[in-house]
């Protein structure tokens, strides 16, 4: 096998090739704790939803070994821990949160521990269906990305009728590199006319670099749709072709491009959780 190939592992999934790991996997973030000038002082919660399935099928029929990429996870939420919120997770069947779990970065001790921090949250999310907004005390909306959130939650119509939700009460949505394709959800919902995020800007991970990564072995072949391009046909415009840790914040709505804009979209974000949170409960 080429040093490009996705590594094929015993349970017959693939993930990426040493090669791809040494490309796009780094062992260290770029966290940087901030020191929030206002923070939440009370019990509200970040909604964090995630995959509950790892197993993405590319368009030649091979299974790449996904779910939530770690570093997309964490570090948004080591913010808003940092900015005063609790975190609940999430899933369409309140299976436990499946992680891309080669791509922690096992340097990088702060998001290590805070990994080992999140295991019993992680092993115990709540099932989406369940889930109220406003009931149950959420300030946000979190979407991290990694390929296995393309799966499932674009299908779901209870996510779909939580962003509904949050997009009419001004909620502030984070989506941060594949995260964006969840939005798609939101047009799952059959008594919904319009697609809430029609005319939205954003930036995601883009579908030209998911073409390209299967010639370094990232992908063990094709995706079978792409986001942008589901997102476009939705109304939505996106903003980049490339990723170069950028974010875009429109209206309630906050986006970023891949990993590299994990750290930054938790620093924009909490600020907003905060003042969102605020001003719809003084």
């Amino acid at each position: 096998m080429g040093c490009c190939s996705s590594k094929k592992l015993s349970d017959g999934t693939y993930e990426p090739s040493s090669f791809a790991k040494m490309v796009a996997v780094p062992q260290k973030t770029n966290f940087q704790a901030q020191d929030f000038s206002t923070k939440h002082t009370g019990e509200a919660k970040v909604l964090v939803v995630c995959t509950d399935d790892g197993r993405f099928k590319t368009a030649n029929g091979k299974i790449f070994s996904s779910g939530n990429h770690p570093v997309e996870v964490f570090l948004p939420l080591m913010h808003f821990k940092s900015a005063g919120f609790n975190i609940e997770f999430a899933t369409v069947s309140g299976k436990p949160v499946v992680l891309e779990v080669w791509a922690l970065p096992k340097k990088d001790e702060a998001v290590m521990a805070f990994y080992e921090e999140m295991k019993p949250l992680l092993a115990s999310p709540t099932k989406l269906e369940a889930i109220d907004l406003e009931l149950n005390g959420f300030a946000g909306i979190y979407l991290p990305g990694g390929h296995g959130c393309m799966i499932n939650l674009p299908e779901s119509v209870s996510l779909g009728k939580l962003l509904i939700t949050a997009h009419a009460a001004n909620i502030p949505t984070i989506a941060l590199c594949h995260g964006p394709a969840a939005l798609l959800a939101a047009s799952k919902v059959p008594e919904n006319a319009d697609f809430p995020y029609k005319g939205y800007k954003c930036v995601t991970f883009s579908d030209k670099t998911d073409k390209q990564s299967p010639s370094i072995g990232y992908l063990p072949g094709q995706l079978e749709w792409h986001q942008q391009e589901a997102l476009k046909a939705q109304g939505m415009q996106i903003l980049n072709t490339s990723e170069k840790g950028a974010t875009h914040v429109d209206r309630e709505l906050v986006t970023g491009d891949g990993p590299a804009a994990a750290n930054e979209i938790g620093k924009i974000a909490s600020p907003m959780l905060v003042s969102s949170w605020t001003q719809r409960h003084t």
